[in-house]
Formats: structure tokens, C-alpha cells, sequence
């Protein structure tokens, strides 16, 4: 039907020709042959790898999905194995399974493999490798996708932030720079990862080529470029594209078509839609939406568990396939998590917690949900003959941890390793730095009361006078202002400034952090630009704890402070970090950074899978830039996901 649809696999063995001399020749001649068809065959086993593995075919077919030429209907759910420990992945691939899953759609994140230009985690691949393999050993089939763009509620959508060092890159475009970064990254993941298609005998049935391109544009010549660096990479498997049903803009014939859309949305109309950009074909949602995200400020995202029931059974009475996203968000960790920026006029920042829960059939922490059972439910009437559900794994075992008190702290501004000078502030890309906060300092004049006027500032400030917190700036409430008292002499002026999560989506992908712009004050005098900063980067790392941190027990400081002490755990079980009692910033338990708290909500506790955990002494490190109503904290054996603040 399609050549490039079709992705048939080949014999584990190849015959090669050995030519034999006449019954004549000598046995020393024979005999050198035979060990030469010896060792041919022994390489040959070699060059062709474990001759256990079965080889499969897929095809794309105008009516059906064939696996070794039987029709299939691919029910999948999307699992990130960034977001799961793992020590845990297995379990949540066997969760997939039980649920009556067949297949794992997993996304790669371009961020998390090459962190800084050039500079690849190696550890990042090998992990690709061994996920891939394991879906694989569960019997589950893959749908890769790579990006380079994917979205996925993650920091700048899995693009590096390293690339808006560069002030004239244009994002997801033809731009040189940007497409000459892609395609070695989507080289490197070939390189990897091409080895465990379905061809060469291993899961992988399709690959994905961009991500939604219809919410950003229309330049169907750019995805061809991509396409063209994947089919480069070694990929023989479909490719395909996939978009929110109603924005097919970018639609290529020469990529198979999948739609996206959740439980709002009468399936038969977007699947229609989808008929109408694709005439032939299987159809499948890319993304079936079972639950939402959630933004800090803002409730839980849930979704009644009998809509995603009314939609999924249209799509098994029809024959059509799926994928659930999220099937098992999990957590964000470190800081990762990325945030929304919605284009409508009065459009907002909208951070996302580090909890990626989702609402989804399997929980943050690996949890059957009645969602889940009641889609396990749905799905065992459909499953073909002979095809039998597993038991559902049991869930990690929790336990509490008794409170305690983080007596060492020590203040962000007294442990400055960093000092740039510079005439005028710039965004934190400027000074090569990716995550954690920024420090600007300046020196105000005496003057009357005041207002300070940023163009922009990302995301999340505290102001400080003098080192007494003042207030803070709230990129989220729109907010680029601040008053100040009036001052009767030079007054040192201190910006603590956090970045938070890089918009994901849409226009906003470029997001800077930091200051973006002049500094004014503004006063009865007039408007002045400050200049003469000293900028300190403190570069917070997501795999380590702050290092060289002067920690004293003196009394609770007052404004962005880190907090540290040591815990004992009696075993090394899940449990929950109540972290009401605290304002907002991050948690690093034995090196893992957890991800960020805030104690507006929904989110309240961070999740600790229990293989972080060491029986005996443990180490935790808080980075609170407001000061906590009472440095403790403890363990529960429930999350809590859904309570904002008074």
C-alpha cells in the first residue's frame, strides 16, 4: 500500500555461499575449508547477534495493523522511564500488562540526554537501551518518540535549554543552528536505539517524527527534514505524525497520521476528522487523555472514570487502536516539570507541580486506581481468543516517617561561589546556566517611596533590602512590579530569582529565565535604568544535592535559605514528605532531587520511592526561599494531591 509504512523483518540467519573443490582435492584442502566454514558460521552468528531472538514484521496495511501478518489492534499506554525510579519499572510495565495492554509508547527527552551542547549522559542511553529491553522481556511492543520536540508537561518540552544561549535560534523551524543540534541528537538516538526495532528483532513498531506540529506551525518542509534525520538514523520502521484532531495543518502523506484527544470530544467526530487528512489507514488516537496536569494555584486535574470508559469502548467496538496518556505519569523529578503559557489575550504563566499523577489509571507512585480496574474490566471483553489477562502486580509497600527537624540552615546569599559583574542584568542562558536560581545585586539611592519595573522576570522572585526580604514577584499573578519604602541612604538591593519550569508549548517555547530587560526605578523624581549588577548564577543540580554549603544551627534565618539534617528509616519503603509546613523550593533526599513543593498547592507532599532510601541515616537538604512556618517534616503513607491553599 505505502512502502514507507511497511517495516517487514528478515531471517536471523543469512546462507552464505561456501564453494567446495571436486571429491579430488586433498584432505589438507578440505580440511582448511571446513574450519573455514567454521569460523565463518561463528562469525556469522556474531554479525547477526543471539540467534534466540525471533524476528517479526510489521505492516501498515489501508484497512489494519498487521504484527507477522495477523491483524492487531495496538492498545498502549504511555510510560516516561524518566518519571519512574528504576528500581520500579519492571512493576509498572507489569501494571501495563495486567491492565490488558499490548503495547508502551515512550517519549525521549533531548534535555536529558545532552544536558550541555555536546556533553552526552551516557547513563541517559544506557537506560533507553535497558527500558526498551524490558518492555520487550514483559512482551509489551514499543511506539518511540524521540521528538527532537515533545512536549509532555517537561521543561521546554525535552528541547535543551542550552540551545536560548544563542539569542537568534528560532525553535522547531529550518533554523541552521537548531536543525544541525537535532540531528545529531536524533543520530545519537538511532545509534542507540535502531538496534531493537522490530527488524532487527526487537519491540519497536514505529517511530513518532516531531510532536503536534500543528500548534506551532505549518512548515511541512521543517518536519520533512526531520523525517529525513530519523529515516538517517537507522530507523526502517513507520514513522508517523500525530496532532490534536482539529489542527492537521502540518499533515504529510508521507508520514502514517494519528490524532490526539481526551474524553471532552465525541470520538467518532475527531476521528473523522482524522479520515478526512488520511483516506486509508488504521485509525488510533496517539493520545487519549484518562486524566489532566496540574498547574500550581490550581486544583487537581481529574477525570470521571466513566467518560474515559464511554470513549474507550467506541474504540474497541470499532477496531480502533489507542494509546492512553498518561497510563502512568509518575513525578517530575528534579526540576524538570515544565509549565504552560496559554496565547489568548490575558494568558498567564501556569507552572506544573512536580507530581505528574495525572489522574491517571496507574498512580504517582505505582498505584492501581479504580480507573484502572474498571479499564482492565472493559478491556478483558475484548481481548482475542486465547489472550488472557495477568494478575495485577501488588502495589510497593509504605510506611511513615516520625517528624523531624532540619536544625542546620545557612542563607543562599552567604554562599555565593559566583560573582559577574555587568552593566545591565541578562537572562540566566546568558551566563551558561540552565536550572536553580539567580542572584542580582545592585545599590539603590536614598530617595522618596518607589516602584521597581521590570520589562520581564522569570519566574519566581524575592526581593531584599539591605538582606531583609521585602516581597516577591509572582511571574504566575502577571505580576513585573514592586514598591519600595522610601530610604534614607544607599540600600543594597538583592533579586533571589528562581526558574521554574520552561513553557512547553506553543509561541512560549523560548522562555528565558531570569531578568529579561531594564531594571527602573521610579520614583517623584523621575525613571532611572539601575545599572552596575553583581550576578551570581546558583546552578542547583538535578542529580546531586548543593555542594559547599556553610550549614551552622544558629536560629532560623529570615528569607531564601538551605535546610539540612539527618533522618533514620527503619526500612526502605515509599512514603510521602509532608512539606505543608514549608514555603517553596526543592528537596534533595541522598542526592535525588524530588522536585519542587509550594505551599499554595494542590501538591503538599513529595513523593520518596523507597529505593532512594537507605535503612539507617539519611540525608535531607530543603531549599525554602520564604522561610518555613517550622522547619520540620515527616512521612506519610498517603499523598496529598489536591489541597490549595486558604
Amino acid at each position: 500500500y505505502r512502502p514507507h509504512w511497511t517495516a517487514k523483518g528478515c531471517s536471523m540467519f543469512t546462507k552464505i555461499p561456501i564453494t567446495t573443490k571436486k571429491r579430488t582435492q586433498s584432505m589438507k584442502k578440505g580440511f582448511i575449508y571446513s574450519i573455514f566454514t567454521l569460523l565463518a558460521g561463528l562469525l556469522l552468528l556474531g554479525w547477526t547477534g543471539c540467534a534466540h531472538i525471533p524476528r517479526h514484521s510489521f505492516e501498515i496495511t489501508e484497512t489494519s495493523f498487521l504484527i507477522d501478518g495477523k491483524e492487531t489492534i495496538l492498545r498502549s499506554g504511555e510510560l516516561h522511564f524518566d518519571r519512574i525510579p528504576r528500581e520500579y519499572w519492571r512493576h509498572r510495565l507489569q501494571m501495563a500488562k495486567a491492565m490488558g495492554l499490548n503495547t508502551i509508547s515512550i517519549y525521549l527527552f533531548w534535555n536529558k540526554v545532552e544536558p550541555h551542547p555536546d556533553q552526552i549522559d551516557r547513563q541517559n542511553l544506557a537506560d533507553m537501551t535497558e527500558f526498551v529491553k524490558m518492555c520487550q522481556e514483559e512482551g509489551l511492543w514499543v511506539i518511540l518518540r524521540p521528538g527532537p520536540y515533545v512536549c509532555a508537561e517537561w521543561d521546554m518540552g525535552g528541547l535543551p535549554w542550552w540551545l536560548l544561549a544563542k539569542d537568534s535560534v528560532r525553535l522547531r523551524s529550518r533554523d541552521p543552528y537548531f536543525l544541525e543540534r537535532a540531528r545529531k541528537y536524533l543520530h545519537l538516538v538511532g545509534k542507540t536505539l535502531a538496534p531493537l526495532q522490530v527488524t532487527e528483532g526487537g519491540p519497536i513498531l514505529m517511530v513518532q517524527v516531531e510532536n503536534e506540529y500543528g500548534h506551532y506551525g505549518t512548515d511541512t518542509e521543517y518536519l520533512g527534514l526531520i523525517k529525513q534525520y530519523v529515516t538517517e538514523a537507522g530507523f526502517r520502521v513507520p514513522l508517523f505524525q500525530c496532532d490534536y484532531y482539529a489542527r492537521f495543518v502540518d499533515r504529510r502523506d508521507d508520514l502514517f497520521c494519528m490524532a490526539n484527544f481526551g474524553t471532552s470530544e465525541d470520538p467518532a467526530v475527531a476521528l473523522d476528522s482524522l479520515r478526512s487528512v488520511m483516506p486509508a489507514g488504521p485509525l488510533m488516537v496517539a493520545e487519549y487523555y484518562p486524566g489532566w496536569l496540574d498547574h500550581w494555584g490550581e486544583p487537581h486535574g481529574t477525570v470521571p472514570t466513566e467518560k474515559v470508559l464511554k470513549n474507550l469502548r467506541y474504540f474497541l467496538d470499532n477496531g480502533c487502536s489507542f494509546n492512553f496518556y498518561m497510563l502512568h505519569g509518575g513525578t517530575s523529578f528534579g526540576m524538570w516539570a515544565g509549565a504552560n503559557h496559554p496565547t489568548q489575550p490575558g494568558g498567564r504563566y501556569q507552572p506544573t507541580t512536580s507530581s505528574y499523577d495525572y489522574d491517571a489509571p496507574i498512580g504517582e507512585a505505582g498505584w492501581d486506581t479504580p480507573k484502572y480496574h474498571a479499564i482492565r474490566e472493559l478491556i478483558a471483553q475484548y481481548l482475542p481468543d486465547g489472550e488472557t489477562l495477568s494478575e495485577v502486580p501488588a502495589r510497593p509497600e509504605v510506611m511513615e516517617l516520625p517528624e523531624f527537624t532540619l536544625s542546620e540552615s545557612a542563607l543562599l546569599t552567604d554562599n555565593l561561589r559566583q560573582i559577574v559583574s555587568d552593566e545591565t542584568p541578562r537572562n540566566m542562558e546568558a551566563y551558561n546556566q540552565g536550572f536553580g536560581c539567580i542572584v542580582y545585586k545592585t545599590t539603590l539611592p536614598a530617595g522618596g517611596a518607589a516602584t521597581l519595573q521590570f520589562d520581564r522576570i522569570n519566574d519566581f522572585a524575592v526581593v531584599l533590602l539591605d538582606n531583609t526580604p521585602l516581597t516577591t514577584i509572582d511571574r504566575r499573578l502577571g505580576e513585573t512590579s514592586c514598591q519600595l519604602p522610601a530610604r534614607n541612604a544607599e540600600t543594597k538591593l538583592t533579586l533571589v530569582v528562581e526558574a521554574m519550569g520552561r513553557v512547553n508549548s506553543d509561541s512560549w517555547l523560548p522562555d528565558r529565565k531570569g531578568i529579561l530587560g531594564e531594571v527602573l526605578l521610579k520614583d517623584a523624581e523621575g525613571t532611572r535604568t539601575l545599572r552596575n549588577w553583581n550576578v551570581c548564577p546558583v546552578v542547583l543540580d538535578n542529580e546531586k544535592a548543593p555542594q559547599q554549603i556553610s550549614y551552622t544551627s544558629s536560629p532560623k534565618p529570615q528569607g531564601p535559605a538551605f535546610y539540612r539534617a539527618q533522618f533514620e528509616a527503619g526500612a526502605c519503603n515509599d512514603t510521602f514528605l509532608d512539606m505543608s509546613n514549608w514555603g517553596k523550593g526543592l528537596v534533595w533526599v541522598n542526592g535525588h532531587c524530588l522536585g519542587r513543593y509550594w505551599n499554595i498547592g494542590p501538591t503538599q507532599t513529595m513523593y520518596l520511592p523507597g529505593p532512594w532510601l537507605r535503612k539507617g541515616t539519611n540525608e535531607i537538604v530543603v531549599l525554602d526561599l520564604l522561610t518555613p512556618r517550622n522547619p520540620t517534616v515527616y512521612g506519610r503513607t498517603t499523598p496529598i494531591l489536591d489541597r490549595l491553599a486558604d
